[in-house]
């Protein structure tokens, strides 16, 4: 895989980001277009897509829809060419209060998290070229469980459990996948967090890692890696030792 995968990030491939309107997707897709590659932006605002057209006028193909509507997903994703690179990065986020559990918050964040990848992935694998990279768009809260991110986390989790499972059923295609789980990514969805974020990193620096990652082939993309892997790190205690850390790093007392 590696060899191939290093070859083809040499010349002109057809790749495919789904969340290309803001934060982190948009940068992949601009760095992918600025390295001269053709790539499906994809995503639910008409302006910005507009925008990226306008600057690579014939290397950007546009696809406006919403990866949780199953039916737009078929009539924008179905039939395409051969793709190199699917990176299914489209999410949201929304914290919660387990003292008063919304099931309809729940439900909006798994139909874009969990059930937006599905919809893609049942028209976009089969038009994945041989020694292609399919890449799922994770978060290092998937390692272990942090307070108010049970709507968020919980999905990512599904996430990287489906990555794991495809890694292995589509080796016989030879489609290598990753799962990419970032720390804290400066992006408008974060931007509205309303608690410390430490070592937030740029979307620059995210998307160069991605790009890296995928053209490595790495099973997991994850960074910063201090902070990632302190999160590994304290995934791998004890449960109970593990659980008490993280109710006193981050409960909120009176």
């Amino acid at each position: 895989f590696p060899y191939t995968t290093l070859f083809r990030s040499a010349s002109t491939m057809k790749i495919l980001v789904t969340g290309s309107t803001s934060g982190i997707g948009q940068q992949l897709a601009l760095d992918y277009l600025k390295a001269g590659h053709t790539v499906y932006c994809c995503g639910r605002k008409e302006e910005p897509l507009a925008e990226l057209h306008k600057a690579y006028p014939e290397q950007a193909r546009i696809l406006c829809f919403d990866v949780a509507d199953y039916s737009a997903c078929k009539t924008h994703l179905q039939g395409l060419a051969e793709l190199d690179i699917v990176i299914l990065n489209a999410g949201t986020c929304e914290y919660v209060d387990a003292q008063k559990l919304d099931a309809a918050l729940f439900k909006r964040v798994f139909d874009i998290n969990v059930g937006g990848v599905v919809n893609c992935l049942e028209f976009l694998v089969p038009q994945m070229a041989t020694n292609g990279n399919l890449a799922l768009m994770g978060s290092s809260s998937s390692f272990l469980p942090l307070p108010r991110a049970e709507a968020y986390g919980a999905p990512k989790a599904a996430i990287a459990y489906l990555a794991s499972t495809l890694s292995i059923s589509l080796r016989a295609q030879q489609i290598h996948v990753s799962y990419i789980a970032p720390g804290f990514v400066d992006t408008p969805l974060t931007k509205r967090n309303d608690f410390p974020m430490p070592m937030q990193v740029s979307t620059e620096f995210a998307a160069r890692k991605i790009r890296l990652g995928i053209s490595n082939n790495k099973r997991v993309i994850h960074f910063p890696r201090l902070f990632t892997g302190f999160l590994k790190l304290l995934a791998a205690l004890p449960m109970g030792i593990q659980s008490r850390l993280i109710a006193r790093a981050t409960l909120r007392r009176p």
